[in-house]
């Protein structure tokens, strides 16, 4: 079997003829460096084209941040996805596997004027602001370019609440638009953001409640805006069990229906985690497996990746990926830590994790889920660890 490599810390295998169990056949025939991320793009397709069916009335931009490998781009890309980038480099990245520059919004109201300026350069016309001064950027250097304002929300029910960093109130977000018109700009529409991994499929109500009132503020004043973007925010499953994606799609149209009866506006929907997430899965291994005191109830289990290699979703525990070991059971009480000289390099100290008692050093732990944010959340060389490698299985629809 041959492979190909694509960069310090890519693999990609040339080879098609894989069978179902996929990842587990990859890891029989491949001598995958530990720590690693195994990543199945045919997951990752089925996951797109699956969100799509169920958002058929809405366009779909996928959240690069999530994972911005050129693996998971290009076959996106290949399965009709715009994208919604950060970042130039992100943007970059994007162009590089064939993307429009019209299919691509820069939504990152945290940026710089010349970053705005590179973008417009390369051809994107669609940027998110909420705040004067970054509106003030982009009239000064994306002249013409449509404008989204995000209003801030924070409804119950997110793993990660994204908290006040970004959207600004009702009453700024309706100015920021009227000036966005008297600055020459389009002003096109209203985004929100219900926080990562949002286990309450009404929770979009509160924010499209709040869009449809500033569409029907400046419609009166003869501003017609023509786009929501609903954000992301769609979870799957880790340990807990999640609402299916239908129950977002029902909650999601029932709440347009009564909020914007008089017509609903175009739709957009940011999805990361929901299409890459299961097509990963960490391999990483055992160091140490030990107790503080002889009368300990908990072991302490020791793996060759932590917060600062891919796994940062588990700061507070926010985040508790499903685990897979060689093992059966018995299993006893562990507390999951990385391996770095960090004490807050603990996974799970008060998620009640129980492994094998039969677990040793040099035993392999999967992380089931873990394709979003992970190998893009790693450090580079923090205690001298490496990046973590990253495999990919092509996908079957290529």
């Amino acid at each position: 079997m041959s492979q190909k490599r694509t960069g310090h810390t890519h693999v990609v295998l040339e080879t098609q003829e894989v069978p179902p169990e996929r990842v587990d056949w990859f890891l029989d025939h491949v001598q995958a460096t530990s720590p690693c991320l195994v990543m199945d793009l045919s997951v990752v397709h089925e996951n797109y084209v699956e969100f799509a069916k169920n958002f058929h009335n809405a366009h779909i931009y996928y959240a690069v941040k999530a994972n911005p490998a050129a693996e998971v781009l290009s076959t996106l890309h290949g399965a009709g996805a715009n994208f919604e980038v950060a970042s130039v480099p992100e943007l970059l990245e994007c162009l590089a596997v064939g993307a429009h520059p019209g299919d691509i919004a820069y939504t990152n109201p945290i940026k710089k004027r010349d970053d705005i300026g590179k973008a417009y350069a390369l051809g994107v016309r669609a940027f998110t602001t909420d705040s004067a001064p970054d509106l003030a950027n982009i009239a000064q250097v994306a002249p013409g370019s449509s404008v989204t304002c995000r209003v801030a929300v924070t409804p119950p029910g997110a793993r990660s609440p994204l908290g006040n960093k970004f959207g600004c109130s009702q009453d700024m977000a309706a100015a920021l638009l009227r000036e966005a018109a008297r600055l020459g700009l389009r002003p096109e529409g209203v985004a929100f953001h219900p926080g990562s991994q949002q286990l309450n499929p009404h929770a979009w109500d509160t924010g499209i409640e709040l869009s449809a009132q500033i569409f029907a503020e400046l419609a009166a004043e003869g501003i017609e805006l023509n786009s929501l973007n609903l954000g992301g925010g769609f979870p799957v499953r880790y340990i807990e069990p999640v609402p299916p994606i239908s129950a977002y799609v029902a909650a999601i149209d029932g709440a347009l229906d009564r909020h914007f009866s008089a017509g609903i506006p175009a739709i957009r929907v940011e999805p990361g985690r929901a299409i890459v997430a299961t097509a990963g899965v960490l391999i990483s291994e055992v160091v140490l497996v030990a107790k503080k005191a002889a009368s300990d109830t908990h072991r302490w289990v020791y793996l060759d990746v932590g917060r600062y290699g891919g796994l940062a979703e588990t700061e507070q525990e926010m985040i508790a990926y499903q685990l897979v070991t060689g093992h059966d059971g018995p299993n006893g009480p562990v507390i999951l830590a990385g391996p770095t000289c960090d004490g807050d390099d603990v996974l799970y100290r008060k998620t009640p994790y129980s492994l094998p008692l039969a677990l040793r050093q040099g035993d392999q732990v999967r992380f089931l889920g873990a394709g979003a944010y992970t190998a893009s959340y790693a450090s580079v060389f923090f205690n001298g660890f490496s990046p973590m490698a990253t495999y990919y299985i092509p996908s079957q629809s290529d």
